[in-house]
């Protein structure tokens, strides 16, 4: 049984139709609308129709402004600004994204941190953070890339744990020159658990610190609702994950590159921290701070 979230009967009247009951939704006040710059890989629905899909462009059409939709299957749809969408279950008005004449400069960094304007990026520590491959470091790039250039952090790709023992024994980390590693599906029992505790052992103390997340894949670690899902997909074992998240998803699943677009739109949603799952968070902060401490 799907929800309505309009109540049963928009016609009934108190007294007809149970209009009437106490707490019904024909008492309940109306949410207001808020304004809502239509920004890119913004996910929205179109109240009227359902469609829901990511933001792709505002443009002018017929003397009005109107915002192209692009659903989880890459269909598109034109609908005019204004009224009439949800974001986030909220009721907005889409409005035209600020020109970008006069940008005003942000307050924040992607990952919450206070902006600081004018900085120039220090030099590299010595210290590193590696990350499992290309999409976890382009995720970590865009939510943390300014405060890791403030602070001089350098991450550089690992191309999967398996060559984490042979990493650090070329690396040879101190006190002085640490390595900070962000590990996919670090769970207790898993392979890369097992691979973590073995490469680390007799290490230095205090040089080394892996830390991870519980999810298959960093694509997990961002929020589901971003592209316009409830929760990620279930993948039965012995499918390569990826390829199976794109058919579940009936988004194309032929080939490599057809995974490289689909993470483009999925990284193309991430605005900021808020759009990522806390267990990667946590970790990534984590890290961050270990490897710029005194």
């Amino acid at each position: 049984m799907s929800h309505d979230r309009y109540g049963n009967d928009v016609l009934a009247t108190p007294g007809r139709g149970g209009g009437d009951r106490p707490g019904s939704a024909h008492h309940r006040p109306r949410k207001q609308s808020r304004p809502q710059p239509a920004e890119i890989g913004l996910v929205v629905e179109e109240v009227m129709t359902g469609w829901v899909g990511a933001v792709r462009r505002v443009e002018k059409s017929g003397g009005q402004h109107v915002v192209v939709l692009e659903d989880r299957k890459g269909k598109t749809r034109t609908f005019p600004l204004g009224p009439g969408f949800w974001v986030d279950g909220e009721p907005v008005v889409l409005l035209a994204p600020v020109g970008r004449s006069a940008p005003a400069r942000p307050t924040r960094t992607a990952s919450g941190s206070v902006a600081v304007h004018g900085a120039t990026a220090r030099v590299a520590r010595g210290s590193r953070i590696w990350v499992e491959g290309k999409h976890d470091a382009e995720l970590v790039e865009k939510v943390w890339g300014d405060d890791l250039r403030l602070e001089g952090v350098v991450v550089e790709l690992l191309d999967g744990v398996d060559n984490l023992a042979d990493a650090l024994r070329e690396f040879a980390p101190t006190r002085e020159r640490r390595v900070g590693v962000l590990v996919d599906h670090l769970v207790p029992g898993s392979k890369e658990t097992r691979i973590a505790a073995d490469a680390t052992r007799g290490t230095p103390a205090g040089s080394v610190l892996v830390l991870g997340h519980p999810y298959i894949d960093v694509w997990q670690a961002v929020r589901p609702a971003r592209i316009g899902l409830a929760a990620w997909p279930t993948i039965a074992r012995g499918t390569e994950w990826k390829l199976g998240i794109l058919r579940e998803l009936g988004w194309p699943a032929l080939e490599q590159a057809d995974v490289a677009h689909a993470w483009q739109r999925i990284l193309a949603s991430v605005r900021s921290y808020a759009d990522l799952e806390p267990s990667l968070l946590g970790r990534v902060e984590e890290l961050i701070d270990f490897v710029t401490a005194s």
